[in-house]
């Protein structure tokens, strides 16, 4: 699966109207959210219209209007977002559930690669499908406190994030699955404090 720009925006502002609103802002301008991520302006307008469109954000008019989340964090799936974004999870259309098209194999059914690329869509799925933007803002928040960066939108300052932050490799111990496994011992850590 290649996710594209436009679902990446998609998801990146879900998440920012997430955490807005996480630390008490109601509305966040399309400039606010465009310039927190760097990304273009006329483009997050095009995709938080389609949002709008889908009961996914809402907008506000007036000198503090902008957008928010139409509805709560905890009901938008993730899977939901790129769905409705990209339209399909599988690597090939013909292992697609939901946008599924007839590829040029020979025998579809007996198809070694497509059923690969099933396996492939139901790990996918199973994963976007599980968490919700509610998730992802709570692990978001955390991880920023824990490094001492303030959240976008708050009004708070933190240390400047080092230069070589941004373009550093991706590690598998920093995924969101490892943020959510520290999350959930912490809780546990917590509950297990306030039964002592």
């Amino acid at each position: 699966m290649h996710l594209s720009k436009k679902a990446e925006y998609a998801l990146r502002a879900t998440i920012n109207l997430g955490i807005a609103a996480e630390v008490g802002r109601t509305t966040i301008s399309g400039a606010e959210l465009a310039e927190a991520n760097r990304l273009p302006l006329k483009f997050i307008e095009r995709i938080l219209q389609e949002l709008r469109d889908a009961g996914i954000v809402e907008t506000h008019r007036g000198k503090f209007g902008g957008y928010s989340l139409a509805r709560p964090a905890n009901t938008i799936g993730v899977g939901e977002l790129v769905r409705l974004v990209d339209g399909r999870l599988a690597p090939i259309s013909c292992a697609s559930e939901n946008a599924y098209q007839q590829c040029s194999c020979p025998d579809e059914n007996h198809c070694g690669l497509r059923m690969l690329m099933i396996d492939v869509r139901n790990a996918i799925a199973a994963i976007l499908d599980r968490y919700s933007i509610a998730q992802v803002v709570e692990v978001t928040l955390r991880k920023m406190r824990r490094d001492g960066i303030a959240p976008p939108f708050s009004h708070t300052t933190s240390a400047a994030l080092p230069e070589d932050a941004a373009r550093s490799k991706a590690d598998p111990s920093d995924g969101f699955l490892a943020g959510l496994s520290q999350l959930s011992y912490s809780h546990q850590e917590t509950n297990g404090l306030e039964n002592i």
